[in-house]
């Protein structure tokens, strides 16, 4: 059944009585149309009935509070909480340029440097890779073939203790996936923030490196765009914050994102299961990679990237050697796409 706009008395004796109601894309967790009020277009957003809808709510709202202290989300016009509906301006999105990683990375620093400590406690605070995880990597390996040590085991749960200690001090998008950016003649714009979170942003901006894990369009830019992107950030984040970032490494934040098998499939199969044993079993395709695809990707880069950290030299080695077995049990695997399809805005 086609959904019906939601647009209460509320919102039409704040913003006026909407026009012209088109429904546009969006995630089965929510509802979206671009309307036209009496000031100008704007774009209604529902959040549908399901379980957690109200955090999600919430959560969006909060967010979008905190980020509207930068111009780096669209400006949040109007809510009405007892429907879960959000009104929010709307924006012209344009193609995004060649380099698109390098404003991308440097907006990203911008949001997440729009959180104060006052706002501690008005999200949740991220939740970094625990014990399970650490378990579930390790009996990844030992199928594959590759001889696991109680030095692998103390190594990574020092990772995970680094990760869940890192200061939360941090706007996190939650789901900064390209689709969730709008590519804007005043700059990228972010949207989508159902799944926001106070946290450490270096585990955002590990995304480009990473492949975008917890996104259907996995990626491998190439060592020079990552370069130029990971230096906006930074120099993003020292523009806003007078600091450097900070909390962890980016070797750490890429590890932990090798952990999260959770990120090998889409939001709605994401708990419950094993997803790095299944993909010994079997493969399956999400969005622009495989799962195996994926997880050699992230081994490869969790490898070479730790390679001289003395926190994460037993790691490092046992990435490689898990992505070496994976490259010998299956030669056909492919690398990750190097560059975004056309469909990912």
């Amino acid at each position: 059944m086609r959904p019906r706009l939601r647009f209460g008395e509320h919102l039409r004796a704040e913003l006026g009585v909407p026009r012209g109601p088109r429904l546009l894309d969006s995630s089965p967790r929510s509802h979206v149309w671009r309307v036209e009020l009496p000031g100008g277009p704007a774009v209604v957003k529902h959040l549908a009935d399901g379980p957690g809808a109200d955090e999600r709510y919430a959560r969006e709202v909060a967010a979008l509070r905190i980020a509207g202290r930068a111009p780096v989300v669209p400006a949040l016009l109007a809510t009405d909480p007892a429907a879960r509906v959000l009104v929010l301006e709307h924006l012209d999105h344009q193609r995004p340029p060649g380099d698109w990683t390098v404003g991308y990375a440097a907006a990203l620093a911008t949001l997440h440097a729009t959180a104060r400590p006052a706002d501690a406690g008005t999200l949740p605070p991220w939740q970094a890779p625990g014990r399970a995880d650490v378990e579930a990597f390790l009996r990844l390996a030992e199928a594959l073939g590759v001889p696991v040590t109680p030095a692998h085991a103390a190594e990574l749960d020092g990772l995970t203790g680094r990760l869940g200690r890192a200061p939360r001090n941090a706007l996190l998008h939650g789901d900064p996936c390209p689709g969730n950016d709008l590519h804007t003649a005043a700059g990228v714009r972010f949207i989508d923030f159902e799944q926001a979170s106070l946290g450490n942003g270096l585990m955002e901006l590990a995304y480009l490196r990473i492949g975008f894990p917890a996104c259907w369009c996995v990626t491998a830019p190439p060592a020079p765009a990552l370069a130029r992107a990971e230096d906006a950030y930074r120099a993003a984040w020292r523009a806003a914050t007078g600091t450097e970032p900070g909390g962890s490494s980016l070797a750490d934040a890429c590890a932990g994102w090798l952990l999260r098998g959770d990120a090998l499939v889409e939001r709605a199969h994401r708990e419950g299961a094993d997803h790095l044993a299944g993909a010994v079993r079997k493969d399956w395709t999400w969005g622009t990679a495989t799962a195996r695809q994926r997880l050699a990707h992230r081994l490869a880069v969790v490898g070479r990237l730790t390679a001289d950290d003395p926190a994460l030299s037993a790691t490092s080695a046992l990435a490689t050697a898990v992505h070496h077995h994976m490259r010998a049990r299956w030669p056909a695997l492919r690398p990750v796409p190097a560059a975004l399809p056309a469909t990912a805005w």
